[in-house]
């Protein structure tokens, strides 16, 4: 994977900036912060810093998942922003296609996460070592081969939304390291956060924001 990163030149899209936050929606195929070597330095973060020097890092996406994520722009709206991440305060909406059709309308998988280090960055169940991860879904749409769901996650584990439908048996649309055959046969990953529920770090209001979803 890491030999070929052919990151997106699209424009940077704000949705919104203001004294503490700067609101982005990240594109798929763009890395959310630097991996290691040099080919692989373009990353949101990065391109923000560009723009925006004082840009301080929160929460990351996955290269290819798309959608909304917040940056601080001081250490004291990091700082807050950081601890609603951490007690799991933050309401993420995703959107998914996945293959398959999901018989239920609603659920939640309540699986633990590890890394599976030899196939890293590929995450997997481990009942013993794991970290609890949970995942709450609904079925939006069922468009025939496959069903488009709202993902909620309830945890923020490494690849948790892709585990948890790959375990439900219906693994995200185009994901490379997880789908098989023509569930994989896709332009991109199917995965996109949809929305951002937090409170403002100066004075707490709450505040929705939300991309639109590109599939």
């Amino acid at each position: 994977m890491d030999d070929f990163y052919d990151p997106p030149d699209d424009p940077l899209d704000i949705i919104h900036m203001d004294h503490e936050i700067l609101v982005v929606n990240k594109p798929s195929g763009l890395l959310s912060v630097p991996g290691k070597g040099e080919h692989l330095a373009d990353c949101l973060i990065a391109r923000l810093q560009a723009a925006f020097p004082e840009v301080l890092l929160v929460h990351r996406l996955d290269r290819d998942t798309s959608g909304v994520m917040v940056f601080a722009l001081t250490p004291h709206a990091q700082r807050h922003l950081g601890l609603q991440f951490e007690k799991r305060q933050v309401k993420k909406t995703y959107v998914a296609r996945v293959w398959g059709d999901v018989q239920e309308d609603t659920g939640t998988v309540d699986l633990p996460l590890i890394v599976d280090w030899p196939n890293r960055p590929r995450q997997h169940v481990d009942f013993e070592k794991g970290k609890p991860a949970v995942t709450d879904w609904k079925v939006l749409k069922r468009e025939g081969a496959t069903t488009r769901m709202g993902l909620f996650p309830q945890t923020g584990r490494s690849h948790q939304l892709r585990v948890h439908m790959l375990e439900l048996g219906h693994p995200i649309c185009g994901d490379p390291f997880y789908a098989e055959g023509p569930a994989r046969d896709f332009p991109r990953l199917m995965l996109h956060a949809e929305s951002l529920r937090f409170r403002h770090p100066d004075g707490g209001k709450g505040m929705n924001f939300r991309a639109k979803v590109p599939f």
